[in-house]
């Protein structure tokens, strides 16, 4: 029957076991997935569990037994694979020795089904290679050669790592000995053109299946298309030109005039109606520019209601330093506690901070008014030279009111100093340490002061030098402007008549398609490159040639050069359907007889 065939029968087992050995016996029973029974028909082990196939202390079912289409199932890496006998109808597979290494195998192509199988017994037929691989899949075919060796091609990829798993195995037909019936199968993956196929035919069917769901999620969030644009009619026209007058609806009317304009509407009868709507449109840009005139004034106003609001919260943060600072003189400093005096220390230098950025805001607000002022300044040309004078001039100005201002700080400081060395007498020595902190802190304000004091006075001293070269050099810039002006006047007649000579030779250049020496030698290289191809040839084709002779020649410059040459160049096209394609050729001969 097919099972008999299929399965191990017992005359072709060359084990020679004494059937009295019943562990021997239960062994053999168990690797077929029977219950192990006795010759009287009692089980042998009673702990044979019928569910699992398998029995205490006995090694698993071999998954390449035949009529089996298992996997095997993973091995540990710590654990080295224990290969069985498999027993075929007409042939033994031994496992190879396990303590040597593994077999080599070649890199996995991709997508593939086919393997190599080596080794084969020189009496080894289709049918026995059949016999021994299909029990790893189904087999598509089987390719043998004269040479002991075969490709073995399966259904799915899955089967070949089934096929791998015998390479190593020693094979012998029947129980004959004979080498030409023995050998060893060596396995390996190979790399077949129907597999690659089949695998790229995949991978593009994958490709489309994304592209296609990916088209989908773009459709999905795509936003909707805008409502179709009507088509003109003296109706419509009438519509459109009510909505161009309201602003609510201007914008939906100003593009349907823009459609009708782009389709080709306008002709002789309807002109007077589409000018009307452009006027209509025309008198919307001054409603939109009187928006805009104010928006801007709206901004301002904001602009200077929050400058006036951060002034007087400016002016009240400079109170309240102030009444820590005179919190902090000696006269009620003395009456606080020293948990009193630390909070009053830490509130005065939050405050100052806090005043600090509210009026690097402030200076920096009034900064962007003071660039916008010189920016509209600068625009007019003629009046360089003045912002220029003026800049300097509110800078001196400023100058001096800082200078001012420091001296004012440095009698304030003077005053305290004498204020502080009065006082020092009538305190106590207790206090003698944190006076003489504050003599020298006193001091060194002094001495900054001081040295800022003469960096001012310096800068004061350029300042005035700079606006002294800058008066020099604008009357040294009017008087080249009057010599500028007389050499225009006398170089325009001159201009007028060579002009006139120059007329007739320009013409000629002009006329003439070849410019320059260089396009005369691109055209004679050319015209000799497409002589010697006669079918033609494509521009990158061409510009391949010249480049090998002028790496710095691209293609825009040869095809309008070409193209200029009409006489001498012809462009065709060639080819159908996809593999169009423009080529060039010579037809110098026969633009000679035309010109």
């Amino acid at each position: 029957s097919a099972d008999g065939d299929r399965n191990l029968s017992l005359d072709s087992i060359p084990m020679g076991l004494p059937m009295s050995d019943p562990t021997a016996w239960a062994t053999a029973m168990n690797n077929l997935g029977m219950a192990p029974m006795g010759m009287t028909g009692q089980p042998l082990l009673p702990d044979f569990d019928p569910a699992l196939g398998m029995m205490t202390g006995i090694p698993p079912i071999n998954p390449m037994m035949p009529g089996l289409g298992i996997v095997p199932p993973p091995i540990p890496p710590d654990m080295p694979a224990v290969k069985e006998i498999i027993h075929c109808k007409s042939c033994t597979l031994f496992p190879p020795n396990p303590h040597l290494p593994p077999p080599a195998t070649r890199e996995r192509p991709p997508g593939c089904k086919t393997v190599f199988v080596g080794g084969l017994p020189e009496n080894g037929t289709e049918q026995i290679i059949m016999e021994v691989f299909e029990q790893c899949g189904e087999v598509i075919a089987i390719r043998k050669s004269k040479k002991n060796f075969c490709h073995i091609r399966f259904a799915e990829e899955f089967m070949v790592d089934k096929a791998l798993y015998l390479s190593g195995y020693r094979i012998r037909l029947g129980s004959s000995t004979d080498k030409k019936d023995t050998g060893r199968l060596h396995v390996d993956f190979a790399q077949a053109r129907d597999d690659l196929y089949e695998w790229e035919c995949k991978q593009r069917m994958l490709a489309r299946e994304e592209r296609h769901r990916r088209r989908l999620e773009e459709e999905r969030f795509r936003p909707p298309s805008p409502p179709p644009v009507v088509h003109y009619s003296d109706h419509e026209c009438s519509v459109v030109a009510e909505k161009l007058k309201d602003d609510t609806k201007f914008l939906e009317a100003i593009q349907t005039l823009l459609t009708w304009i782009e389709r080709g509407e306008v002709n002789r009868r309807t002109a007077n109606n589409f000018y009307s709507m452009i006027q209509s449109a025309n008198s919307h840009i001054r409603r939109l520019v009187n928006e805009k005139a104010a928006h801007e004034k709206e901004m301002e106003e904001a602009k200077e209601k929050f400058k006036l609001a951060l002034s007087g919260i400016l002016v009240q943060f400079e109170q309240i330093v102030a009444v820590y600072h005179s919190a902090s003189k000696q006269k009620a400093w003395d009456h606080f506690t020293k948990a009193q005096r630390k909070n009053i220390s830490v509130w005065c230098k939050q405050a100052e901070e806090i005043r600090n950025i509210h009026n690097d805001e402030l200076m920096g607000i009034r900064r962007e008014e003071e660039m916008e002022m010189s920016d509209e300044e600068i625009e007019d040309p003629s009046e360089m030279k003045e912002t220029e004078e003026s800049a300097l001039l509110s800078q001196v100005e400023a100058l001096k009111e800082e200078n001012d201002s420091l001296r004012w700080q440095l009698d304030a400081y003077r005053n305290e100093v004498e204020l502080l060395k009065q006082e020092q007498g009538k305190a106590s020595r207790d206090e003698d340490t944190t006076k003489e902190q504050q003599m020298k802190l006193l001091q060194q304000a002094l001495q900054g002061m001081q040295k800022h004091l003469l960096k001012v006075q310096d800068e004061y001293k350029k300042r005035e030098a700079e606006l002294e070269k800058v008066r020099e050099d604008k009357l040294k810039i009017e008087t080249l402007l009057e010599n500028l002006k007389e050499q225009e006047s006398s170089t325009s007649r001159v201009c007028a008549c060579s002009q006139e000579k120059e007329c007739p030779v320009e013409k000629t250049l002009s006329n003439s398609p070849v410019k320059s020496e260089r396009e005369v030698l691109l055209v004679g290289i050319i015209s000799t490159f497409l002589h010697v191809h006669p079918f033609g040839a494509s521009i990158e084709y061409i510009c391949s040639y010249l480049q090998r002779l002028d790496s710095k020649i691209c293609t825009a410059e040869v095809e309008v050069l070409m193209t200029r040459l009409q006489n001498t160049f012809r462009q065709e096209l060639s080819g159908v359907g996809a593999s169009l394609e423009k080529r060039w050729k010579f037809c110098g001969f026969d633009g000679l007889k035309m010109t």
